[in-house]
């Protein structure tokens, strides 16, 4: 069951990595770039958690025979890291582009890790199978796992559509341009 304690373990990191990301954002202070600012020391993060991290783990094991990587797995390794990547950036050019509209903070953060922890598991499932169809085909998917996805997305459409407004409420609305009357 140790697979369930580092997925149950992944859960919570990814589910408080927007509300921090968004948070680092914000305390930027820089409204034109404080994104930017943000995803640098995400990158940063990405470099000591999965290049040093590894690493260490390849040197303490005594990585002898293990140097050799065929090129299959490191280009298809490598297009996953730009995934997640491009993932993560994708995630702060929402939140931003949230703010920029009027969201409050709260209601951003909840709005898009809720499309996205909804949305990416439904792209998995699909993918997955598409990639390893079952035998009998496509009629061989039990109806509950169809089911499921149904399920797993009316939950994010309701989780976004009916989310608590918050105690900072709803942030002040953007003055509109006045057009003087004509006379």
């Amino acid at each position: 069951m140790n697979w369930l304690i580092f997925a149950l373990m992944t859960v919570a990191c990814w589910g408080l990595y927007g509300i921090f990301l968004h948070a680092g954002q914000v305390e930027m202070q820089d409204k034109e770039l404080g994104r930017y600012k943000a995803f640098l020391f995400v990158g940063i993060a990405y470099f000591i958690t999965a290049v040093l991290a590894p690493l260490v783990v390849l040197l303490v094991k005594g990585a002898e025979g293990t140097w050799a990587m065929p090129s299959k797995g490191m280009w298809l390794s490598l297009f996953a890291g730009i995934l997640g990547a491009a993932g993560a950036f994708c995630v702060l050019l929402a939140m931003a582009s949230g703010a920029k509209g009027g969201m409050s903070p709260a209601v951003v953060a909840i709005s898009v890790m809720s499309i996205i922890f909804c949305g990416a598991p439904l792209v998995n499932a699909i993918v997955s199978i598409w990639m390893d169809r079952p035998e009998d085909g496509l009629a061989a998917i039990p109806w509950q796992f169809l089911c499921g996805i149904l399920i797993a997305a009316l939950g994010g459409f309701m989780v976004v559509k009916f989310k608590p407004a918050g105690s900072h409420g709803t942030p002040p609305r953007k003055p509109g341009i006045e057009v003087p009357a004509k006379e």
